[in-house]
């Protein structure tokens, strides 16, 4: 809520226009009554010069540019969110599920204790049957697929974005992230630290694993990196975006390994939705217009403070969906890229037509106000402007021609 308050409102493209020509037309019918004194002079002007290029050109190039996104499966939920989707100049990216496949696997069981892999992987699945997170899941699949299954855990407590715990076969099971088993067992902080310097603190998503109190082991994951993402993120460059930058609230290792195989060169670990929120309000108030891309519910905060939120409908579920102006409908994060093409497409023509209406309608009010075109004339006039500003703004529907987007 305190996201969605903040955003600042837009100024659409026929705004813009409408600031000069609303002034100007008065002058004109001024100077046309004051030269002739008129009046049929000054009605010829008013019925040139309203301002249907204003009022029609804009939208129906917007309802062109979102039913053209929407045969790209790029759901556009306002006519703002096309209108700024172009003119970014940074894109922010979530890692997992976003820059990477989003499924991933278990790669290895490490027992410390006196379980063997099987049992610790039991025990973490059963306690991990009460946790939404895309991990828990791919435990316990893992663990059905070894055939280590067991009872639903008991009093079970998911700490937001940290862990969980609970009790299964008569033991309480811990399972998070090494800074809050630590948290946790403080006692057991030497351990976790002293495994990870022994040439295991390196760059595998993992989940750490208490029982009874006592770090019992670890299990890691792997997720791989979406191909085609580096050619995305150079492509993001030569578009003209200034800055791409991945965001997660993965450890920095884990965070470091991905943005070098995708070619980012600015990325934030460790973080708290709070703060990626912070990095979208910097770049803004530089001036910056953002893109946040994510497909969490820890994402959905960004998405909204952002100036384009953009999420992946393949992974995203509820809220990020619900807070996202673009919503990806393909698990293709490169659409993105389909999406600005359009985007400025669209603005073009949108332009375009606002510019040919009013320069036409502008010729047409110095010809009414000289006594050139008489009022009834003029309002044939206008309505023939209105129809070719509407017909070339739907160009913004249409795929251009020789295959250029």
């Amino acid at each position: 809520r305190e996201a969605q308050s903040s955003k600042a409102p837009l100024q659409r493209i026929a705004d813009k226009y409408a600031v000069v020509f609303t002034p100007a037309t008065v002058i004109v019918c001024a100077v046309a009554y004051a030269i002739s004194g008129d009046w049929d002079r000054v009605l010829a002007v008013l019925a040139i010069a309203t301002p249907c290029p204003l009022i029609l050109a804009t939208p129906v190039a917007i309802l062109g540019g979102m039913n053209r996104s929407a045969r790209h499966q790029i759901l556009i939920r306002n006519g703002g969110a096309i209108e700024n989707l172009g003119a970014a100049s940074a894109v922010l990216l979530d890692k997992t599920g976003t820059i990477t496949l989003g499924r991933p696997e278990v790669s290895r069981v490490i027992s410390l204790g006196s379980e063997g892999e099987n049992e610790l992987l039991r025990l973490a699945a059963a306690v991990e049957q009460g946790s939404g997170h895309l991990l828990a899941r791919t435990l316990i699949t893992e663990a059905l697929a070894r055939g280590q299954v067991s009872g639903h855990a008991e009093h079970v407590v998911e700490y937001s974005g940290q862990g969980v715990e609970g009790y299964a076969e008569g033991k309480r099971i811990t399972v998070g992230g090494r800074s809050f088993i630590a948290s946790r067992y403080p006692s057991e902080r030497e351990r976790i630290e002293r495994f990870d310097a022994d040439g295991n603190g390196g760059a595998a998503l993992r989940a750490y694993v208490a029982v009874d109190g006592s770090f019992a082991g670890v299990i890691e994951y792997a997720d791989m990196i979406r191909p085609g993402i580096a050619a995305f993120i150079r492509k993001l460059g030569e578009a003209g975006v200034r800055h791409v930058i991945l965001l997660s609230g993965d450890r920095d290792e884990n965070v470091k390994l991905a943005a070098e195989e995708s070619g980012i060169r600015e990325w934030h670990s460790d973080m708290l939705p709070a703060e990626k929120v912070d990095v979208v309000k910097k770049l803004m108030d530089r001036g910056e217009s953002v893109v946040m891309m994510g497909d969490g519910t820890n994402d959905a905060p960004a998405l909204t403070s952002a100036t384009v939120g953009v999420a992946l409908a393949s992974h995203g579920r509820g809220i990020a969906t619900e807070a996202a102006d673009v919503i990806l409908l393909a698990d293709d994060p490169t659409r993105l890229l389909d999406g600005i093409e359009i985007s400025r497409r669209t603005v073009r023509i949108a332009k375009q037509s606002i510019r040919y209406g009013l320069g036409i309608s502008a010729v047409g009010m110095a010809f009414a106000a000289a006594g050139r075109i008489p009022p009834i004339a003029g309002a044939a006039l206008q309505e023939v402007i209105d129809l070719a500003v509407i017909l070339n703004a739907l160009r913004a529907s249409r795929r251009p021609m020789y295959g250029k987007r």
